[in-house]
């Protein structure tokens, strides 16, 4: 049986004395397309950041490829973006994805980064602009340019659709496609349920900081006898869990 590459173990975790996470637990397998939905506040960016060790769990494991979540050799093999992806303003967008592909050991080639750009549909002249004359959807098509040239293994993306025209959103969604083809992770979170549907094979859905429904997206419709995926979700969390 394969390792898990990630796997939430009774994650708890409150701010003051407000509990954000309770007794979160469940498992990401490889090459899975996995979603994390839920309203605003439901718990979704908390998850993500004890993962990735920016602040700390109060209960509970999380573990990265086997590996506790608390030391960095766990976050050597994936690539993330936040929900609010703000590069260092002063820079040009070449010499971000410079820096980038720098700190993962990585030589930049003109060639690929081109490539890369063309296929979210990103003009190539931008990277000779500062990043502070992008506008929001450009700035999201760098971010995640620099994530997809990675190569990682794991794709930890937050809202990577924000800001995305649907020309954009597609072109996402067929790089995304690409990256699962060659066996890779992808865990995102989305308010899009639509986009959960279409891309991912199982998704959760959390709410006041509790998985409600774990499963394959379209699963979801039929257990509560619903045709949309925003029917169902509603049905879902306004429901009493474990009813």
């Amino acid at each position: 049986m394969s390792t898990p590459v990630i796997r939430f173990d009774k994650v708890s975790k409150s701010f003051a004395r407000t509990r954000v996470l309770r007794d979160v637990g469940f498992d990401v397998e490889p090459g899975q397309a996995f979603g994390l939905a839920g309203v605003n506040g439901a718990g979704k960016t908390t998850l993500i950041k004890c993962m990735l060790d920016f602040c700390a769990v109060d209960h509970g494991n999380i573990e990265l490829f086997g590996v506790s979540h608390r030391e960095p050799r766990s976050r050597a093999r994936l690539a993330f973006l936040p929900e609010r992806f703000l590069p260092p303003y002063y820079l040009t967008g070449r010499d971000f994805l410079s820096f980038m592909l720098a700190l993962q050991g990585q030589a930049y080639r003109a060639d690929e980064v081109g490539a890369m750009l063309d296929a979210l549909d990103l003009e190539s002249d931008a990277l000779a602009r500062p990043v502070r004359a992008y506008s929001k959807g450009m700035t999201q098509k760098l971010g995640l340019a620099a994530c997809f040239l990675s190569g990682r293994d794991l794709f930890v993306l937050d809202e990577p659709m924000s800001g995305l025209d649907p020309k954009a959103r597609a072109c996402v969604k067929g790089l995304l496609a690409g990256v699962l083809q060659r066996g890779a992770t992808l865990f995102f979170t989305s308010h899009a349920l639509s986009d959960v549907e279409e891309v991912c094979d199982r998704m959760v859905i959390l709410h006041q900081g509790v998985p409600y429904y774990a499963g394959a997206p379209r699963a979801l419709c039929h257990h509560y006898g619903e045709e949309s995926m925003e029917r169902a979700f509603l049905r879902c969390i306004e429901a009493p869990l474990n009813g």
